[in-house]
């Protein structure tokens, strides 16, 4: 059960009450990410998530922000995702107030101090360059570009070295200014609260915040026709390697359909990847699968590490068991993986934050709260006929796509594999 208000202002507030917990979480989820940014700012979100950390005119430093929190036994933290910015907090339910004025701190009064700038950008740039030189991190890089190439979410969160060098100060407070507004804000707060209470204080902080007109974010097509291969050449032990295709927006009736399939295939040591290619035949130690969605498309994306002599079987195996999806699913695997995906959600939303992020989320993303009761109705409904007539859909082989990181040279060859 939640409730939810609408300022005047457009911010939106959600509240779900949790008496059996004594914590509280409050999450700030803002319209800002890859989906908003035009190429030369690529990055510039991720940027500015970490300055807001960096202090404000009442917490000087980063050290200011982050005891205020710790001090008293909490946990703050931000992230940014292709499509929201999040900045969140959990803390025992007598320290709210102080983590909320630490919050609206953040979000209405950041400094962005020039040397603070000139610090943070060297330190995204080392965190870009830890994600390039971690294949594991890498191949989940490049198969997004791979998939939706010169698309927003075709890049990478925390853009590339050149984007962040160049985006100045000014950048930031102008991109600041069209993204970070009322109206384009859930705060969803979930815990051991009351609704009236969280409702005042919220009124108090950020009742006066302005809000402005602010456009769209930029439209992701898939508009691909044949397979797609890329190799990225490194001397490796392993073989890093993920096998995607185009997969279905959150907006989609199938989308249950497709996690259902996603969970079937790779998701658990019960899954049929995972059976198949770790324990049967002793090809990968690292195998899983995984579903995205977005507003206007998705993924369906297979990664595992390997050892590089063997990746030729490694991948004609994958291809066999994700062929097989199109063929047969037994009455018995699709009740496991419902059961799967209940157990799931019903255990996540046991959590504060996780009941907070399951409301902001869907608010800020569908402008719509589905409930867990009917979300776990409409994962029963999913027949054995609607998943074959799906992955039938999605797994075809002009829609593969596969990106390799590590030592294997032989892409003619490996292209003549992609058939489904």
């Amino acid at each position: 059960m939640h409730k939810k208000v609408t300022f005047d202002n457009g911010l939106r507030l959600l509240t779900s009450k949790m008496p059996h917990t004594r914590s509280v979480s409050i999450v700030f989820f803002i319209a800002s990410g890859p989906r908003y940014e035009i190429e030369p700012e690529a990055g510039i979100s991720h940027f500015i998530e970490h300055l807001c950390f960096k202090g404000t005119e009442k917490r000087r430093s980063s050290k200011e922000i982050s005891e205020a929190i710790e001090g008293v036994g909490g946990i703050i933290n931000g992230g940014t995702d292709k499509e929201l910015t999040t900045f969140w907090c959990r803390v025992t339910s007598e320290h709210f107030l102080i983590a909320l004025d630490v919050l609206t701190d953040l979000l209405r009064h950041s400094r962005f101090d020039a040397a603070d700038i000139d610090r943070e950008r060297q330190i995204i740039i080392e965190e870009i360059n830890m994600s390039l030189d971690s294949p594991r991190q890498r191949v989940s890089m490049l198969i997004d570009e791979l998939m939706w190439p010169g698309q927003v979410l075709g890049r990478d969160i925390a853009g590339n070295k050149e984007t962040v060098a160049s985006i100045t100060r000014q950048n930031m407070l102008d991109f600041f200014s069209k993204r970070y507004l009322p109206n384009t804000t859930v705060v969803a707060v979930a815990g051991d609260i009351e609704h009236k209470q969280v409702h005042n204080t919220i009124s108090r902080a950020l009742g006066e915040w302005k809000s402005s007109q602010v456009s769209p974010g930029f439209p992701n097509k898939v508009n691909q026709e044949s397979a797609r291969l890329n190799i990225e050449f490194r001397e490796t032990e392993q073989a890093h390697l993920c096998l995607g295709v185009p997969g279905l927006s959150f907006f989609h009736p199938d989308r249950y359909a497709v996690d259902l399939l996603s969970i079937i295939l790779g998701e658990g040591m019960s899954s049929r990847l995972f059976l198949e290619i770790r324990e049967q035949q002793g090809l990968a130690y690292d195998i899983h699968s995984y579903a995205d969605h977005f507003a206007d498309s998705g993924a369906v994306i297979i990664h595992a590490g390997v050892d590089p002599g063997r990746a030729e079987d490694a991948i004609k195996a994958i291809i066999d068991q994700t062929a097989k999806l199109k063929e047969k699913i037994s009455q018995d695997e699709l009740k496991k993986a419902k059961e799967i995906a209940k157990g799931r959600l019903l255990l996540s939303l046991e959590s504060s934050r996780n009941v907070a992020a399951w409301l902001g989320v869907q608010e800020l993303l569908l402008n719509h709260i589905l409930t867990t009761d009917e979300v776990i109705s409409m994962v029963e409904a999913v027949t054995t006929e609607d998943l074959k007539r799906v992955a039938q859909q999605l797994l075809t082989s002009e829609k593969l796509n596969l990106d390799i990181v590590g030592p294997v040279k032989d892409e003619e060859h490996m292209a003549k594999l992609l058939k489904l």
